[in-house]
């Protein structure tokens, strides 16, 4: 017994159970979004922006910042929505979102990115905007097959642990 409390297999079970942790904590307050708030897009991944669109739709007073648009996408057909394009990374995309709410001095903004990614964006905004209400609104990773599902989870998790610890960002932009 004491040998498996000293081996590899421990870490492996403490990080089989963080990963549990992770996804069943992942935050949603989708629910608590306000006339006017600010809506915030971080861009990667195809549900996103549809998604922020749909919920700017139901606020009309609501400003859309898509953040961490490659230059060369299709943009959205909508005199909106605020594009930033140089944002290449969560980081970034928290820097530059700190950048937007400095000059306009928001105190509460609405954070769209997808479930899998949402502990992480969230975490690097408000270590960028501590006093910053930020309302987490996860897109869920509809029609994905269960495998791919779990192995994004997996790399989040990972990225989420490696964040945790301090490195922000890696020379592949984590």
């Amino acid at each position: 017994m004491m040998k498996i409390l000293h081996s590899p297999f421990l870490l492996v079970i403490v990080f089989v159970i963080g990963g549990v942790v992770f996804k069943l904590t992942s935050p949603n307050d989708c629910y608590s979004v306000l006339p006017g708030d600010s809506i915030f897009v971080l861009t990667g991944d195809f549900r996103r922006i549809p998604f922020a669109m749909r919920l700017a739709e139901k606020y009309p007073d609501s400003d859309l910042y898509i953040i961490g648009a490659p230059d060369d996408s299709g943009h959205p057909n909508t005199n909106r929505a605020k594009i930033e394009s140089e944002s290449k990374s969560t980081y970034q995309n928290a820097v530059a979102i700190r950048k937007i709410v400095g000059l306009s001095g928001m105190d509460r903004i609405v954070v769209v990115t997808t479930e899998d990614h949402i502990q992480r964006a969230k975490h690097l905004i408000q270590s960028e905007l501590p006093d910053v209400k930020i309302v987490a609104c996860p897109v869920a990773l509809a029609e994905m097959p269960p495998a791919r599902r779990l192995e994004r989870w997996f790399i989040e998790y990972t990225k989420y642990i490696v964040t945790m610890i301090g490195i922000k960002e890696g020379p592949q932009y984590i």
